[in-house]
């Protein structure tokens, strides 16, 4: 998958003629906002789960495709925030094609997870569209 995303990618900068560090940033609507809708903070969860995205203020729309105050989704797992004025590479996970939802399985234990949103670049918007950072625990 992460060939295919960045292949596309790679296909969107060439084909706009785009370097990846003269890539503008995308304003995000005023009181955009991103969120889990599930699981909550301090869930305890399986080892395999559903993660479901909620987005208010903007609408989602799959990388590559340019409407006004859209972007999609990407899941930081045990991480930190990526770099706010270029493409978000392997430390985020990518939902490109517009998915709104995802199957996690992740080892049991305490995990933290954050959502942001990325324009048809992959890059975060200004201001940045980002959720609270929840934490949940995996159990058997």
């Amino acid at each position: 998958m992460r060939f295919f995303i960045g292949v596309v990618f790679g296909s969107i900068l060439s084909t706009a003629g785009v370097m990846a560090d003269d890539i503008p940033r995308t304003v995000s609507s005023q009181g955009a906002r991103v969120y889990f809708i599930s699981p909550q903070d301090g869930e305890v969860v399986g080892e395999t789960f559903t993660v479901r995205f909620g987005l208010s203020g903007m609408g989602v729309a799959p990388a590559g495709i340019e409407n006004a105050n859209t972007g999609h989704h990407h899941l930081i797992v045990n991480g930190e925030l990526p770099a706010m004025d270029k493409p978000m590479g392997s430390e985020v996970k990518h939902f490109g094609g517009g998915q709104t939802e995802t199957q996690l399985t992740l080892p049991k234990g305490t995990h933290t997870l954050q959502l942001i949103l990325g324009d048809k670049f992959h890059v975060p918007h200004d201001p940045p569209v980002i959720s609270e950072k929840i934490t949940i625990t995996v159990a058997e």
